[in-house]
């Protein structure tokens, strides 16, 4: 458990890894500049990440990009997050981007922050989904997810974990991770409900995804940042 959690005890890997945990690949000169270090520096972390497995890369041409290996790496980070000090906010926009990542964010390839735990709450209340201490199963009004148009079948027969409890490090309670995680997301992403911020991990939530939530699954959204009162 030392040998790991080292990997991410370093200011520079953690930033390396928190500008990775949106699924995106990036360059090491991208890398460099989002964790304010040197292209050396930032290649130094790198490999020792690579050689930990958590990090994979990709050569395209000349450029080689990096990604996260795998949803190892994201669960962790956020757990560990969960348990760090609240960074002090110094600006505006520092208020601001904390605001919209704790609403709702990308954890890797699934949807966290505030808006999904309150629609993991309401799948569960809703018996759409069960929960044991170590995973989420498929309750009596699980067609309610077929009706939104997921492939059960296929999510439940992929390699990975169907449905498991993420920690959310804002919320400090769970989101859905896990093959059923990332296909909610990503049929969001394809309705066009949702659409992700340029160069960060918010997630924006549009007029037709606030009312499909609550027309498919009967979620009220938490109230945005900048506005009062439940969506």
């Amino acid at each position: 458990m030392a040998v790991a959690a080292q990997l991410f005890a370093d200011r520079t890997r953690a930033a390396v890894v928190a500008a990775l945990l949106d699924g995106r690949a990036l360059t090491a000169g991208e890398l460099a500049r989002a964790a304010e270090v040197s292209a050396p520096t930032v290649s130094a972390h790198l490999s020792r990440l690579l050689t930990a497995g958590l990090v994979a890369v990709e050569t395209q041409g000349r450029h080689r990009y990096y990604r996260l290996a795998d949803g190892r790496a994201a669960r962790a980070f956020e757990a560990l997050a969960a348990l760090a000090p609240v960074r002090p906010v110094r600006s505006l926009r520092q208020s601001r981007v904390a605001a919209e990542l704790a609403w709702a964010r990308t954890c890797y390839d699934h949807l966290a922050g505030a808006v999904a735990v309150s629609l993991t709450d309401t799948l569960i209340e809703r018996q759409v989904l069960t929960e044991t201490d170590s995973s989420y199963q498929l309750g009596p009004q699980s067609h309610v997810l077929e009706r939104f148009g997921l492939d059960l079948g296929t999510l439940s027969n992929s390699r990975r974990s169907f449905a498991h409890p993420c920690l959310d490090w804002s919320e400090r309670r769970h989101h859905i991770a896990g093959a059923l995680g990332a296909g909610l997301l990503t049929h969001m992403v394809g309705l066009r409900w949702v659409s992700r911020r340029p160069a960060s991990r918010a997630i924006v939530i549009h007029d037709d995804g606030r009312e499909g939530l609550t027309e498919a699954f009967g979620c009220r959204l938490p109230a945005q940042p900048g506005q009062h009162g439940a969506a």
